[in-house]
């Protein structure tokens, strides 16, 4: 676990980013474009952070309140409000720069909100395809203008990829979720699949659970095959990153898909080869 002091507090955007799929594909971007992205990264990290950390609900639950008062006073002023210009300022310039919108920002701390009011057990699609759309495509819809994506396929793209990285991060991410009290797997899957539980150890070890992902694995190939459509109209340098972050979630969900779910589990790593193809393929050719 991260401490809450670096939970309420984002650290330097460039920083958090280094090392992750995302830090490379962001290098690509021209520098304004670049920083801006790091910005956004910085943000989503910082609130992120304050949904998953050890601590009292009622701090954690203010650390988002304030976001969304900061959110709001760079829309009301302009600028960054006095007592957080430092750590705002960078923030400031990129939603000035490319038009990003306060809703989508406020989306993303609604997603996190629905981590900390309850630990997520099984929700219903419904609920599922919402949190998908606050914490993973909102994001999105912040990125494509900084892209440089006409606005109908930016939003368009962010509905698709968003949706395609959270699901794939779920299934990687199932026994870490599970060891914090949390299950993203809907309860209609497991209903299907015949798991007549939600506490998530026990879904866990259920020999079913392949049959529970195995919905999922298509809702995610069917949302990277929507992106790839969109991507395909749009100019070249506006997609350029979203196609690394593409290529290289799809080879993660591909590594699950051939590894199964089956305990014990081996952790999928992002592959670097993958990355580096991507990064040659997208980013330099």
């Amino acid at each position: 676990m991260r401490g809450m002091a670096r939970a309420t507090e984002p650290t330097d955007a460039s920083t958090s980013a280094r090392g992750s799929t995302f830090n490379v594909a962001m290098r690509i971007l021209p520098r304004p474009r670049r920083e801006a992205m790091f910005e956004i990264y910085s943000f989503c990290r910082a609130v992120d952070d304050i949904a998953d950390e050890a601590g009292p609900h009622h701090a954690r639950k203010e650390a988002l309140v304030k976001w969304r008062r900061d959110i709001g006073a760079l829309y009301a002023c302009g600028s960054a409000p006095t007592r957080a210009r430092a750590r705002l300022q960078g923030l400031a310039m990129a939603i000035h720069a490319f038009g990003l919108r306060r809703e989508d920002f406020c989306a993303v701390i609604d997603g996190m909100e629905m981590d900390l009011v309850a630990d997520i057990r099984a929700p219903d699609l419904a609920t599922l395809d919402l949190y998908c759309d606050r914490v993973a495509s909102a994001a999105g819809r912040l990125s494509a203008p900084v892209f440089g994506m006409p606005e109908a396929e930016g939003r368009c793209l962010a509905h698709h990829l968003g949706r395609a990285l959270q699901l794939t991060n779920i299934l990687r991410d199932l026994d870490e979720d599970a060891a914090l009290g949390r299950l993203y797997l809907s309860r209609e899957d497991l209903r299907e699949a015949g798991i007549d539980m939600d506490e998530p150890r026990e879904v866990m070890a259920n020999p079913a659970l392949g049959r529970a992902c195995a919905p999922v694995i298509v809702r995610a190939k069917t949302h990277f095959g929507e992106a790839e459509q969109i991507m395909a109209r749009c100019p070249r340098a506006t997609v350029r990153a979203p196609r690394i972050m593409a290529d290289v979630y799809r080879a993660i969900l591909a590594g699950l898909e051939r590894r199964g779910f089956a305990a014990p589990r081996q952790k999928i790593r992002t592959p670097r080869l993958r990355v580096v193809l991507a990064l040659l393929r997208y980013g330099l050719l």
